[in-house]
Protein backbone atom coordinates (compact mmCIF):
# COMPACT_ATOMS: atom_id res chain seq x y z
CA UNK A 1 0.00 0.00 0.00
CA UNK A 2 1.49 3.73 -0.72
CA UNK A 3 0.75 6.29 1.88
CA UNK A 4 -2.16 9.04 0.63
CA UNK A 5 0.18 12.36 -0.24
CA UNK A 6 -2.81 14.16 -1.52
CA UNK A 7 -4.04 17.33 -0.16
CA UNK A 8 -7.86 17.33 0.62
CA UNK A 9 -9.78 18.79 -1.94
CA UNK A 10 -11.76 21.80 -0.37
CA UNK A 11 -14.51 23.46 -2.27
CA UNK A 12 -16.62 26.41 -1.27
CA UNK A 13 -20.37 24.71 -1.86
CA UNK A 14 -22.03 27.90 -1.30
CA UNK A 15 -21.10 31.34 0.66
CA UNK A 16 -21.83 29.72 3.74
CA UNK A 17 -20.80 26.15 3.05
CA UNK A 18 -17.28 24.40 2.48
CA UNK A 19 -16.81 20.58 1.37
CA UNK A 20 -13.55 18.46 1.82
CA UNK A 21 -12.90 15.02 0.74
CA UNK A 22 -9.65 13.18 1.58
CA UNK A 23 -8.70 9.43 0.98
CA UNK A 24 -6.53 7.63 3.11
CA UNK A 25 -4.57 4.38 2.81
CA UNK A 26 -6.66 2.74 5.66
CA UNK A 27 -9.34 0.50 6.61
CA UNK A 28 -12.56 1.93 7.74
CA UNK A 29 -12.04 0.53 11.28
CA UNK A 30 -8.43 2.42 11.49
CA UNK A 31 -9.52 5.54 10.36
CA UNK A 32 -12.67 5.22 12.57
CA UNK A 33 -10.72 4.87 16.00
CA UNK A 34 -8.10 7.61 14.41
CA UNK A 35 -11.24 10.04 14.15
CA UNK A 36 -12.69 8.39 17.97
CA UNK A 37 -10.11 7.32 20.42
CA UNK A 38 -8.57 10.19 22.09
CA UNK A 39 -4.98 8.73 22.18
CA UNK A 40 -5.03 8.33 18.66
CA UNK A 41 -6.72 11.93 17.57
CA UNK A 42 -4.66 13.95 20.27
CA UNK A 43 -1.36 12.39 18.30
CA UNK A 44 -2.46 13.65 14.80
CA UNK A 45 -5.16 16.53 15.04
CA UNK A 46 -2.87 19.58 15.61
CA UNK A 47 -0.75 18.92 12.95
CA UNK A 48 1.71 16.62 15.01
CA UNK A 49 2.46 19.29 17.17
CA UNK A 50 1.34 18.91 21.01
CA UNK A 51 -2.06 19.04 22.13
CA UNK A 52 -3.40 19.33 25.23
CA UNK A 53 -6.89 17.52 25.47
CA UNK A 54 -8.95 19.97 28.37
CA UNK A 55 -12.29 17.93 27.48
CA UNK A 56 -13.44 14.88 25.93
CA UNK A 57 -16.96 13.49 26.01
CA UNK A 58 -17.52 11.57 23.15
CA UNK A 59 -20.82 10.76 23.14
CA UNK A 60 -24.06 12.90 21.60
CA UNK A 61 -24.35 16.32 23.94
CA UNK A 62 -20.41 15.83 24.76
CA UNK A 63 -18.11 18.64 24.87
CA UNK A 64 -14.25 18.60 23.36
CA UNK A 65 -11.68 21.05 23.91
CA UNK A 66 -7.88 21.10 22.70
CA UNK A 67 -4.97 22.94 22.91
CA UNK A 68 -2.74 22.82 20.01
CA UNK A 69 0.86 24.31 21.04
CA UNK A 70 3.64 25.27 18.31
CA UNK A 71 6.48 26.95 19.75
CA UNK A 72 5.51 29.78 22.26
CA UNK A 73 1.86 29.86 21.07
CA UNK A 74 -0.78 28.31 21.41
CA UNK A 75 -4.46 27.74 19.21
CA UNK A 76 -7.44 26.31 21.42
CA UNK A 77 -10.76 24.42 19.53
CA UNK A 78 -13.79 23.20 21.05
CA UNK A 79 -17.38 22.36 21.10
CA UNK A 80 -20.13 19.76 21.06
CA UNK A 81 -21.16 16.54 19.47
CA UNK A 82 -24.99 16.54 17.77
CA UNK A 83 -24.65 13.32 16.52
CA UNK A 84 -21.97 9.97 16.51
CA UNK A 85 -23.05 7.17 14.29
CA UNK A 86 -20.26 4.46 14.93
CA UNK A 87 -18.17 3.74 11.82
CA UNK A 88 -20.64 6.10 9.92
CA UNK A 89 -20.55 9.75 11.28
CA UNK A 90 -19.71 12.62 13.77
CA UNK A 91 -21.91 15.88 13.65
CA UNK A 92 -20.27 18.41 15.89
CA UNK A 93 -19.90 21.98 16.50
CA UNK A 94 -16.72 23.67 15.92
CA UNK A 95 -15.16 27.35 17.48
CA UNK A 96 -11.73 28.60 17.39
CA UNK A 97 -10.55 30.77 19.73
CA UNK A 98 -9.12 32.89 17.23
CA UNK A 99 -12.74 33.66 16.32
CA UNK A 100 -14.65 33.25 18.98
CA UNK A 101 -18.73 33.12 19.15
CA UNK A 102 -18.51 32.29 15.25
CA UNK A 103 -19.06 28.21 15.42
CA UNK A 104 -19.48 26.37 12.56
CA UNK A 105 -21.27 22.91 12.37
CA UNK A 106 -19.32 20.19 11.14
CA UNK A 107 -20.35 16.75 9.46
CA UNK A 108 -18.28 14.31 8.76
CA UNK A 109 -19.07 10.87 6.93
CA UNK A 110 -16.90 7.73 6.56
CA UNK A 111 -16.51 6.05 3.62
CA UNK A 112 -15.26 2.58 2.81
CA UNK A 113 -13.74 2.64 -0.57
CA UNK A 114 -13.12 -1.07 -0.12
CA UNK A 115 -9.39 -2.36 -0.80
CA UNK A 116 -8.23 -1.09 2.37
CA UNK A 117 -9.01 2.74 1.61
CA UNK A 118 -11.49 4.71 3.55
CA UNK A 119 -12.93 8.45 2.46
CA UNK A 120 -13.32 11.34 4.99
CA UNK A 121 -16.29 13.79 3.76
CA UNK A 122 -16.75 16.98 6.18
CA UNK A 123 -19.19 19.49 5.26
CA UNK A 124 -19.25 22.64 7.22
CA UNK A 125 -21.96 25.45 7.44
CA UNK A 126 -21.85 29.03 9.07
CA UNK A 127 -24.11 31.34 10.12
CA UNK A 128 -22.69 34.19 7.92
CA UNK A 129 -20.65 34.19 4.89
CA UNK A 130 -18.23 36.40 6.58
CA UNK A 131 -17.40 34.15 8.96
CA UNK A 132 -16.85 31.53 6.01
CA UNK A 133 -14.95 33.66 4.62
CA UNK A 134 -12.80 34.35 8.03
CA UNK A 135 -12.17 30.55 8.55
CA UNK A 136 -10.90 29.84 4.84
CA UNK A 137 -8.41 33.09 5.27
CA UNK A 138 -7.65 32.14 8.65
CA UNK A 139 -5.07 29.18 6.86
CA UNK A 140 -7.92 26.59 7.48
CA UNK A 141 -6.49 24.55 4.63
CA UNK A 142 -2.80 24.39 5.28
CA UNK A 143 -3.53 23.23 8.87
CA UNK A 144 -6.07 20.83 7.54
CA UNK A 145 -3.73 19.23 5.36
CA UNK A 146 -0.92 19.46 7.79
CA UNK A 147 -2.94 17.12 10.13
CA UNK A 148 -4.27 14.55 7.49
CA UNK A 149 -0.42 14.12 6.50
CA UNK A 150 0.69 13.67 10.91
CA UNK A 151 -2.90 10.90 10.54
CA UNK A 152 -1.35 9.89 7.49
CA UNK A 153 1.35 8.89 9.74
CA UNK A 154 -0.35 7.27 12.54
CA UNK A 155 -2.45 4.99 10.03
CA UNK A 156 0.69 3.79 8.33
CA UNK A 157 2.28 2.66 11.71
CA UNK A 158 1.97 -1.16 12.34
CA UNK A 159 1.11 -2.31 8.63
Amino acid sequence: MSTTTNDAVITSTSDREVHIERDFDAPLDRVWNAYSRIEQLSRWWGRGHVVDVERWEFRKGGHWRFVEHEGDESYGFEGRFREITPKEKIVQSFEWDGMPAHISIDSTTFVDLGNGRTRVVTDSIFHTAEECAGMLASGMEGGLNDSYRALDALLAEGR
